[in-house]
Protein backbone atom coordinates (compact mmCIF):
# COMPACT_ATOMS: atom_id res chain seq x y z
CA UNK A 1 0.00 0.00 0.00
CA UNK A 2 1.42 3.65 -1.47
CA UNK A 3 2.57 5.82 1.87
CA UNK A 4 0.82 9.40 1.17
CA UNK A 5 3.71 10.78 3.18
CA UNK A 6 5.88 9.67 1.00
CA UNK A 7 7.11 11.21 -2.33
CA UNK A 8 6.29 8.75 -5.80
CA UNK A 9 9.53 7.67 -6.78
CA UNK A 10 10.15 6.46 -2.35
CA UNK A 11 7.17 4.41 -2.45
CA UNK A 12 7.94 0.91 -1.96
CA UNK A 13 8.79 -1.15 -5.37
CA UNK A 14 8.53 2.03 -7.38
CA UNK A 15 11.41 1.88 -10.30
CA UNK A 16 14.45 4.65 -9.35
CA UNK A 17 14.36 7.87 -10.43
CA UNK A 18 17.35 8.34 -13.83
CA UNK A 19 16.77 12.21 -12.92
CA UNK A 20 17.62 11.26 -8.99
CA UNK A 21 20.77 12.89 -7.01
CA UNK A 22 22.48 9.44 -7.00
CA UNK A 23 23.62 9.40 -10.91
CA UNK A 24 26.71 11.36 -11.75
CA UNK A 25 26.07 14.39 -12.90
CA UNK A 26 26.86 15.36 -16.49
CA UNK A 27 30.40 16.73 -16.93
CA UNK A 28 30.64 18.51 -20.57
CA UNK A 29 27.81 19.93 -23.07
CA UNK A 30 25.57 17.31 -24.02
CA UNK A 31 26.33 15.93 -27.73
CA UNK A 32 23.42 16.82 -30.19
CA UNK A 33 21.20 13.16 -30.24
CA UNK A 34 20.35 13.79 -33.70
CA UNK A 35 23.59 13.46 -35.00
CA UNK A 36 23.91 9.62 -34.59
CA UNK A 37 22.05 6.69 -34.34
CA UNK A 38 20.66 5.66 -31.53
CA UNK A 39 20.83 9.23 -29.98
CA UNK A 40 17.92 8.69 -27.52
CA UNK A 41 19.51 5.58 -26.06
CA UNK A 42 23.02 7.22 -25.77
CA UNK A 43 21.78 10.11 -23.82
CA UNK A 44 19.73 7.99 -21.31
CA UNK A 45 23.41 5.62 -20.57
CA UNK A 46 25.37 9.10 -20.50
CA UNK A 47 22.78 10.47 -18.04
CA UNK A 48 22.98 7.52 -16.06
CA UNK A 49 26.61 6.70 -16.28
CA UNK A 50 28.34 10.04 -16.91
CA UNK A 51 30.94 10.69 -19.70
CA UNK A 52 33.49 7.68 -19.86
CA UNK A 53 37.30 8.36 -17.99
CA UNK A 54 40.33 8.51 -20.53
CA UNK A 55 42.01 6.34 -21.57
CA UNK A 56 45.54 5.95 -19.24
CA UNK A 57 48.17 8.08 -20.84
CA UNK A 58 45.82 9.68 -23.82
CA UNK A 59 46.42 13.49 -22.11
CA UNK A 60 50.09 12.51 -22.08
CA UNK A 61 50.27 11.90 -25.88
CA UNK A 62 48.01 14.42 -26.88
CA UNK A 63 50.13 17.30 -24.89
CA UNK A 64 53.21 15.48 -26.97
CA UNK A 65 51.58 15.78 -30.03
CA UNK A 66 51.12 19.49 -29.63
CA UNK A 67 54.39 20.56 -28.36
CA UNK A 68 55.69 19.01 -31.57
CA UNK A 69 53.53 20.58 -33.44
CA UNK A 70 54.51 23.95 -31.77
CA UNK A 71 58.20 23.15 -32.20
CA UNK A 72 58.15 22.36 -35.67
CA UNK A 73 56.39 25.72 -36.62
CA UNK A 74 58.44 27.62 -34.33
CA UNK A 75 61.82 26.23 -36.34
CA UNK A 76 60.11 26.90 -39.61
CA UNK A 77 59.83 30.46 -38.82
CA UNK A 78 63.12 31.15 -37.56
CA UNK A 79 64.79 29.02 -40.70
CA UNK A 80 62.99 31.74 -42.72
CA UNK A 81 63.87 34.27 -40.94
CA UNK A 82 67.77 33.28 -41.18
CA UNK A 83 67.56 32.86 -44.31
CA UNK A 84 66.48 36.83 -44.82
CA UNK A 85 68.87 37.50 -42.79
CA UNK A 86 72.14 35.86 -44.63
CA UNK A 87 70.47 37.11 -47.47
CA UNK A 88 69.97 41.15 -46.27
CA UNK A 89 73.78 40.34 -45.35
CA UNK A 90 74.82 39.44 -48.31
CA UNK A 91 73.04 42.47 -50.00
CA UNK A 92 74.51 44.98 -47.28
CA UNK A 93 78.17 43.93 -47.92
CA UNK A 94 78.17 44.37 -51.34
CA UNK A 95 76.39 48.46 -51.31
CA UNK A 96 79.32 48.88 -48.84
CA UNK A 97 82.32 47.69 -50.92
CA UNK A 98 80.80 49.44 -54.01
CA UNK A 99 83.06 47.26 -56.20
CA UNK A 100 82.44 44.22 -58.27
CA UNK A 101 81.92 40.63 -56.92
CA UNK A 102 85.78 39.37 -55.46
CA UNK A 103 84.49 36.04 -56.82
CA UNK A 104 84.56 36.62 -60.96
CA UNK A 105 87.88 38.81 -60.01
CA UNK A 106 89.32 35.58 -58.45
CA UNK A 107 87.96 33.40 -61.63
CA UNK A 108 90.09 35.54 -63.90
CA UNK A 109 93.32 35.28 -62.24
CA UNK A 110 92.80 31.43 -61.57
CA UNK A 111 92.14 31.34 -65.68
CA UNK A 112 95.41 33.50 -66.07
CA UNK A 113 97.29 31.35 -63.68
CA UNK A 114 96.10 28.50 -65.93
CA UNK A 115 97.23 29.90 -69.43
CA UNK A 116 100.62 30.65 -68.05
CA UNK A 117 101.16 27.06 -66.53
CA UNK A 118 101.42 26.30 -70.43
CA UNK A 119 104.55 28.36 -71.23
CA UNK A 120 107.48 27.59 -72.24
CA UNK A 121 111.19 29.22 -71.57
CA UNK A 122 113.91 29.50 -74.47
CA UNK A 123 117.11 30.85 -74.62
CA UNK A 124 116.82 34.93 -73.37
CA UNK A 125 114.21 36.66 -71.52
CA UNK A 126 113.21 39.64 -72.60
CA UNK A 127 110.85 42.63 -71.76
CA UNK A 128 110.47 45.94 -72.92
CA UNK A 129 108.39 49.07 -71.01
CA UNK A 130 107.07 52.25 -71.89
CA UNK A 131 107.84 54.54 -68.69
CA UNK A 132 105.62 57.68 -67.89
CA UNK A 133 104.79 57.70 -72.43
CA UNK A 134 108.19 58.86 -72.62
CA UNK A 135 111.18 56.54 -71.71
CA UNK A 136 111.63 53.04 -72.98
CA UNK A 137 113.34 50.34 -71.42
CA UNK A 138 114.65 46.99 -72.75
CA UNK A 139 116.49 44.24 -70.64
CA UNK A 140 117.44 41.04 -71.84
CA UNK A 141 118.49 38.05 -69.64
CA UNK A 142 120.08 34.39 -69.91
CA UNK A 143 120.11 31.36 -67.27
CA UNK A 144 123.96 31.75 -67.05
CA UNK A 145 123.36 35.31 -65.16
CA UNK A 146 124.38 37.61 -68.15
CA UNK A 147 122.13 40.19 -68.95
CA UNK A 148 122.20 43.64 -71.21
CA UNK A 149 119.85 46.64 -71.05
CA UNK A 150 119.10 49.84 -72.96
CA UNK A 151 117.51 53.02 -72.70
CA UNK A 152 115.91 55.45 -74.78
CA UNK A 153 114.38 58.50 -73.56
CA UNK A 154 112.55 59.42 -77.09
CA UNK A 155 109.03 58.21 -77.52
CA UNK A 156 108.50 54.96 -80.04
CA UNK A 157 105.46 54.79 -82.34
CA UNK A 158 102.56 53.76 -80.47
CA UNK A 159 101.08 50.38 -81.65
CA UNK A 160 99.10 50.14 -84.53
CA UNK A 161 96.90 47.17 -83.15
CA UNK A 162 95.83 46.44 -80.14
CA UNK A 163 97.59 43.03 -79.60
CA UNK A 164 98.26 42.08 -75.65
CA UNK A 165 102.15 42.37 -75.70
CA UNK A 166 104.24 40.82 -78.39
CA UNK A 167 106.55 37.69 -77.06
CA UNK A 168 110.23 37.86 -78.89
CA UNK A 169 110.33 35.12 -81.57
CA UNK A 170 113.83 33.69 -82.97
CA UNK A 171 112.87 35.18 -86.34
CA UNK A 172 110.59 37.68 -87.28
CA UNK A 173 107.73 36.22 -89.17
CA UNK A 174 107.93 33.43 -86.44
CA UNK A 175 105.25 32.25 -84.13
CA UNK A 176 105.66 30.97 -80.68
CA UNK A 177 103.59 29.55 -77.46
CA UNK A 178 106.07 31.29 -75.11
CA UNK A 179 104.16 32.31 -72.26
CA UNK A 180 100.91 30.15 -73.39
CA UNK A 181 100.48 32.39 -76.40
CA UNK A 182 101.05 33.06 -80.01
CA UNK A 183 103.29 35.52 -80.78
CA UNK A 184 102.20 38.35 -83.65
CA UNK A 185 104.53 39.18 -86.42
CA UNK A 186 106.86 41.70 -85.42
CA UNK A 187 107.21 45.22 -87.48
CA UNK A 188 109.58 46.15 -89.35
CA UNK A 189 113.33 46.83 -87.77
CA UNK A 190 114.27 50.71 -87.75
CA UNK A 191 114.44 53.81 -85.48
CA UNK A 192 110.26 53.82 -85.46
CA UNK A 193 110.17 49.88 -84.03
CA UNK A 194 107.68 49.36 -81.67
CA UNK A 195 108.98 48.22 -78.58
CA UNK A 196 112.96 48.09 -79.50
CA UNK A 197 115.02 51.42 -79.07
CA UNK A 198 116.94 50.50 -81.49
CA UNK A 199 118.27 53.58 -83.36
CA UNK A 200 117.67 55.12 -80.07
CA UNK A 201 119.70 53.80 -77.55
CA UNK A 202 123.07 51.61 -76.78
CA UNK A 203 122.45 48.17 -75.63
CA UNK A 204 124.82 47.68 -72.74
CA UNK A 205 125.75 44.90 -70.34
CA UNK A 206 124.28 44.99 -66.74
CA UNK A 207 127.55 44.63 -64.42
CA UNK A 208 128.15 45.05 -60.55
CA UNK A 209 124.60 44.46 -59.46
CA UNK A 210 122.17 42.53 -60.02
CA UNK A 211 119.25 42.83 -63.22
CA UNK A 212 116.29 42.39 -61.25
CA UNK A 213 115.36 43.46 -57.78
CA UNK A 214 112.37 42.91 -55.32
CA UNK A 215 111.33 45.82 -52.57
CA UNK A 216 114.60 47.46 -53.26
CA UNK A 217 117.09 44.44 -53.17
CA UNK A 218 119.02 42.55 -55.80
CA UNK A 219 117.34 39.31 -57.07
CA UNK A 220 119.31 37.04 -59.39
CA UNK A 221 118.19 34.97 -62.60
CA UNK A 222 119.02 32.15 -60.48
CA UNK A 223 117.27 32.92 -57.33
CA UNK A 224 113.69 33.23 -59.42
CA UNK A 225 114.48 30.22 -61.04
CA UNK A 226 114.55 28.45 -57.94
CA UNK A 227 111.10 29.83 -56.13
CA UNK A 228 108.90 27.53 -55.40
CA UNK A 229 105.77 26.23 -57.91
CA UNK A 230 103.03 26.02 -54.76
CA UNK A 231 100.84 29.05 -54.14
CA UNK A 232 101.47 29.16 -50.27
CA UNK A 233 104.96 28.21 -50.41
CA UNK A 234 105.65 31.04 -53.42
CA UNK A 235 103.88 33.50 -50.56
CA UNK A 236 105.76 32.22 -47.99
CA UNK A 237 109.45 32.51 -49.64
CA UNK A 238 108.72 36.09 -51.02
CA UNK A 239 107.42 37.24 -47.44
CA UNK A 240 110.22 36.12 -46.31
CA UNK A 241 112.57 37.96 -49.28
CA UNK A 242 111.08 41.31 -47.90
CA UNK A 243 112.87 43.64 -45.79
CA UNK A 244 111.20 43.71 -42.32
CA UNK A 245 108.31 45.53 -42.00
CA UNK A 246 107.20 45.54 -45.78
CA UNK A 247 104.41 43.25 -45.52
CA UNK A 248 102.40 45.75 -47.36
CA UNK A 249 104.82 44.89 -50.18
CA UNK A 250 103.48 41.25 -50.47
CA UNK A 251 101.03 42.29 -53.32
CA UNK A 252 103.59 44.16 -55.35
CA UNK A 253 106.61 41.33 -55.13
CA UNK A 254 104.34 38.75 -56.08
CA UNK A 255 102.86 40.24 -58.81
CA UNK A 256 106.67 41.70 -60.38
CA UNK A 257 106.82 37.36 -60.71
CA UNK A 258 104.11 38.14 -63.38
CA UNK A 259 105.68 39.99 -65.91
CA UNK A 260 109.03 42.13 -64.85
CA UNK A 261 111.23 38.90 -63.75
CA UNK A 262 112.02 35.81 -65.68
CA UNK A 263 109.91 33.34 -63.84
CA UNK A 264 109.40 29.77 -64.78
CA UNK A 265 105.73 29.04 -66.32
CA UNK A 266 104.86 27.18 -63.19
CA UNK A 267 105.87 29.68 -60.48
CA UNK A 268 104.21 32.96 -62.52
CA UNK A 269 100.92 30.16 -62.41
CA UNK A 270 101.53 30.24 -58.70
CA UNK A 271 102.08 33.87 -58.34
CA UNK A 272 98.90 34.46 -59.96
CA UNK A 273 97.11 31.83 -57.30
CA UNK A 274 98.84 33.70 -54.39
CA UNK A 275 97.20 37.09 -55.23
CA UNK A 276 93.61 35.77 -56.31
CA UNK A 277 94.10 34.62 -52.07
CA UNK A 278 94.91 38.04 -51.32
CA UNK A 279 92.13 40.77 -49.59
CA UNK A 280 93.76 43.64 -50.54
CA UNK A 281 93.71 42.61 -53.74
CA UNK A 282 90.63 44.19 -55.20
CA UNK A 283 89.07 43.50 -58.69
CA UNK A 284 88.05 46.23 -60.49
CA UNK A 285 86.37 45.03 -63.69
CA UNK A 286 87.14 45.35 -67.74
CA UNK A 287 89.33 48.40 -68.72
CA UNK A 288 91.60 49.02 -71.70
CA UNK A 289 95.78 49.97 -71.00
CA UNK A 290 96.98 53.31 -72.24
CA UNK A 291 97.25 51.47 -75.60
CA UNK A 292 93.53 50.97 -75.74
CA UNK A 293 94.32 47.23 -75.43
CA UNK A 294 91.54 45.74 -73.23
CA UNK A 295 92.22 43.70 -70.04
CA UNK A 296 91.06 43.10 -66.56
CA UNK A 297 92.21 45.10 -63.60
CA UNK A 298 93.35 44.75 -60.17
CA UNK A 299 94.87 47.03 -57.89
CA UNK A 300 96.41 46.32 -54.41
CA UNK A 301 97.65 49.31 -52.01
CA UNK A 302 101.55 49.72 -51.83
CA UNK A 303 102.77 50.87 -47.71
CA UNK A 304 103.14 54.66 -49.39
CA UNK A 305 99.13 54.83 -49.39
CA UNK A 306 99.41 54.43 -53.11
CA UNK A 307 97.44 52.22 -54.81
CA UNK A 308 98.83 50.11 -57.98
CA UNK A 309 96.90 48.98 -60.91
CA UNK A 310 97.73 46.24 -63.12
CA UNK A 311 95.59 45.82 -66.31
CA UNK A 312 96.05 41.85 -67.44
CA UNK A 313 95.00 40.03 -70.62
CA UNK A 314 93.71 36.57 -68.53
CA UNK A 315 93.68 34.71 -72.11
CA UNK A 316 97.66 34.88 -72.75
CA UNK A 317 98.29 35.77 -68.99
CA UNK A 318 100.27 38.58 -69.68
CA UNK A 319 100.83 42.06 -68.12
CA UNK A 320 99.27 44.75 -69.71
CA UNK A 321 100.22 47.89 -68.17
CA UNK A 322 100.56 48.96 -64.35
CA UNK A 323 99.63 52.88 -63.01
CA UNK A 324 100.02 54.42 -59.70
CA UNK A 325 97.39 56.49 -58.44
CA UNK A 326 96.99 59.31 -55.11
CA UNK A 327 100.47 60.12 -55.57
CA UNK A 328 103.00 59.71 -58.29
CA UNK A 329 100.80 59.11 -60.95
CA UNK A 330 103.56 56.77 -62.48
CA UNK A 331 102.69 54.18 -65.35
CA UNK A 332 104.66 51.40 -67.14
CA UNK A 333 102.99 49.62 -71.09
CA UNK A 334 104.40 46.64 -71.28
CA UNK A 335 105.49 46.36 -75.10
CA UNK A 336 106.88 42.86 -75.51
CA UNK A 337 107.36 40.72 -72.73
CA UNK A 338 108.92 36.70 -72.23
CA UNK A 339 111.28 34.39 -73.75
CA UNK A 340 113.01 34.40 -77.08
CA UNK A 341 116.07 32.99 -79.04
CA UNK A 342 117.03 36.02 -80.21
CA UNK A 343 119.93 37.65 -78.91
CA UNK A 344 119.99 41.44 -78.33
CA UNK A 345 121.84 43.81 -81.11
CA UNK A 346 124.92 44.56 -79.19
CA UNK A 347 126.41 46.22 -82.46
Amino acid sequence: MADPRLPASEQPGSAPDPRSSSVPEQSGPAPDPRSFPGGDDLRVVRDLYGHPAPAPYAQARVWRRVAAARRRRRLTRLSALSLAAATALAVALMLVRGTPSAVPGRSILLAAASTAASGQQATYWHISRLHDGDRLTELWATRDGRAWTCTSTSTPSAPTSTAAPTTPTSTPAASASHLGRVATPAPPSGPAHEGSCAGRGRVVPVTGRAPFTMAGRDLTFRQIQELPADPAALKERVAAMLPAGSAGLLADALSGLLWSKPSPPAVRAAAYRALADLPDVRYLGGRADPLGRPGEAFSYPLPTGVRRTLIIDPATSQVLAGTDAGGTGGSQIVLTAGWTDQAPNLH
